[in-house]
């Protein structure tokens, strides 16, 4: 099994900036990838950024060039730098692990309110 704790989320300005960061722990050594979504009342689940244990990385097209996904490989943690933020960044974010085996599963931390308002 693995856990995931998530810390960072707050209140902010537009223009301002978060640092979210996801430890995990458990079985980590089965971890293929790490990443972030968002879920905002009445829109899907999305990716916002994953990172590889090889360490490529992935972004979705709203967030390139603002956000920066990063891992401490030390720490089994990563990192999601969000500068520029718009409100409607405004979401809950849940940190994700994809593990080897099983093969395709997904853990999900508990999850982390960002509100990007006036």
């Amino acid at each position: 099994q693995v856990q995931l704790v998530e810390s960072g989320g707050g209140l902010v300005q537009p223009g301002g900036s978060l640092r979210l960061s996801c430890a995990a722990s458990g079985s980590i050594f089965r971890i293929n990838a790490m990443g972030w979504y968002r879920q905002a009342p009445g829109k899907l689940r999305e990716l916002v950024a994953a990172i590889t244990s090889g360490g490529s990385t992935n972004y979705a097209d709203s967030v390139k060039g603002r956000f920066t996904i990063s891992r401490d490989a030390a720490k089994n943690t990563v990192h999601l730098q969000m500068n520029s933020l718009k409100p409607e960044d405004t979401a809950v974010y849940y940190c994700n692990a994809e593990v080897y085996i099983p093969r395709g599963y997904n853990y999900w931390g508990q999850g982390t309110q960002v509100t990007v308002s006036s």
